[in-house]
C-alpha cells in the first residue's frame, strides 16, 4: 500500500533511491573515486536530481551507502538513461561483489 493511500495527500511526493554496495576489498578506494565522482555528475548534469549522498562504513570502507533523492521518478529514468550513469554502472560492474536498490517516497 502508497503512503498516500494510508496518511492522504501531504504535497509533493519525492523519489528516493538507497543503494547498498559491497565492493571487492583491493577495490574499493578505487570504488569510492568512482561513485563520488558519479554524484558529482548526477547533481551537475541532471536538473532532477536534489541530492546524492554517498556514506560509507567506518569498519568496512568496502561498504558503501548512498541516498538519492529527484524530482519524481521520471528523473530517476532519466538519470539511468545518462550516459555518465550508463559509463558508471559498467565501471561498478568490475568492481563489485554486490548491489542492492530500494526505491522509496518522501512526502514533502
Amino acid at each position: 500500500m502508497r503512503y498516500a493511500d494510508i496518511f492522504g495527500t501531504l504535497g509533493v511526493i519525492m523519489f528516493v533511491v538507497t543503494v547498498h554496495f559491497e565492493a571487492y576489498p583491493d577495490r574499493a578506494s578505487e570504488f569510492l573515486d568512482r561513485v563520488r565522482n558519479q554524484a558529482a555528475d548526477s547533481l551537475a548534469n541532471e536538473k532532477g536530481c536534489q541530492r546524492f549522498d554517498v556514506c560509507i562504513d567506518p569498519a568496512q570502507a568496502e561498504r558503501v551507502f548512498l541516498y538519492e533523492i529527484y524530482a519524481d521518478e521520471a528523473a530517476f529514468q532519466a538519470h539511468l538513461a545518462s550516459a555518465h550513469y550508463e559509463a558508471f554502472n559498467a565501471d561498478a560492474a568490475t568492481m563489485l561483489r554486490s548491489k542492492v536498490v530500494e526505491k522509496w517516497e518522501l512526502p514533502g
